[in-house]
């Protein structure tokens, strides 16, 4: 039996950049929905793993990247995901969650196989990230409801390529088993 993390990709967001507008209404459709997954996986004993870009702030750690996303455009699609303190953190600085981080050995060290990524952006952190999942021989799934996108049709190509060329399960939230 696998053993799962979930991933939350991206969502300590300023939504200060240049595809914010076209970003939040998925966002906002998507956030109860992940809230929910959460508190579903931290009740069931799965790691939840935050991966999130640091802004380009090197010095900054977990508690300050929250902190300027919660000073950003759009605190409350921030503050229902602050992470718990059970929740790892991993900073990213690129698209997916495995570039330059040391998720691969942490997800080692928690005997982990299987990743349930969600977040932002379906297209493009969300596509790489299950990318470099499946180059590892790890599991990936994705419930679509808990991911957010800027452009519809391409997040659709997205967990179409996802499903197709990297075995994932894409499914929704409520038919997730850990």
């Amino acid at each position: 039996m696998s053993k799962s993390a979930l991933i939350v990709i991206d969502m300590l967001n300023t939504y200060e950049h240049e595809d914010a507008e076209l970003l939040l209404p998925s966002v906002s459709r998507m956030l109860p929905t992940l809230v929910g997954l959460v508190g579903r996986a931290a009740a069931a004993g799965v790691p939840v793993i935050y991966a999130n870009d640091n802004f380009g702030q090197w010095r900054s750690h977990h508690g300050e990247i929250l902190e300027t996303a919660l000073a950003g455009r759009r605190p409350d699609l921030v503050d229902p995901l602050r992470p718990g303190e059970d929740a790892f953190f991993v900073v990213k600085a690129r698209h997916s969650v495995f570039y330059e981080t040391p998720l691969a050995y942490l997800l080692g060290t928690l005997d982990v196989d299987r990743l349930v990524l969600t977040g932002q952006v379906t297209e493009q952190c969300i596509l790489y990230s299950a990318l470099d999942a499946h180059i590892r021989h790890l599991e990936v799934t994705v419930p679509r409801d808990a991911v957010a996108h800027i452009h519809a049709d391409l997040a659709q190509a997205a967990l179409q390529m996802m499903e197709r060329n990297m075995s994932a399960q894409v499914l929704d939230a409520a038919d997730l088993d850990w």
